[in-house]
């Protein structure tokens, strides 16, 4: 059971970053970046986001290097919900702001605790 809990984890954590991510190409990319820009951080910035969400979500999935992909997120999580979020004024922000302290929480644990032996981090250290 432990191991379909670690993997189900590990999807469930990283498919909300690939799933923002993918959300930020096409139409969405010049609203974030305008957006980003509104509240004072570069929109030229946001190809490293997107990269970040993509590809640290993908690795967090696959158990890939996964302590360094959860600290980077975390790290990314919680800037984002002090620089985009930290609006107690607005109910949907204030949302906003603990869901990114909650996922930063939940990610640290990963970062400490290890991908669990469905992973490729497994793998890779036997």
């Amino acid at each position: 059971m432990n191991k379909l809990t670690d993997i189900s984890a590990r999807i469930l954590m990283g498919l909300i970053f690939v799933v923002a991510g993918f959300n930020k190409l096409g139409e969405g990319y010049a609203g974030t970046a305008g957006y980003m820009d509104s509240m004072g951080v570069p929109g030229s910035l946001l190809p490293l986001v997107i990269l970040l969400e993509i590809a640290g979500g993908l690795m967090i999935i696959a158990g890939f290097k996964t302590a360094w992909a959860a600290a980077a997120l975390a790290v990314f999580s919680l800037l984002s919900a002090f620089i985009f979020h930290f609006n107690f004024a607005d109910q949907i922000q204030s949302i906003m702001f603990m869901k990114n302290l909650a996922i930063s929480g939940g990610l640290m644990l990963l970062m400490l605790h290890g991908a669990g032996q469905l992973s490729i981090d497994s793998k890779l250290s036997k």
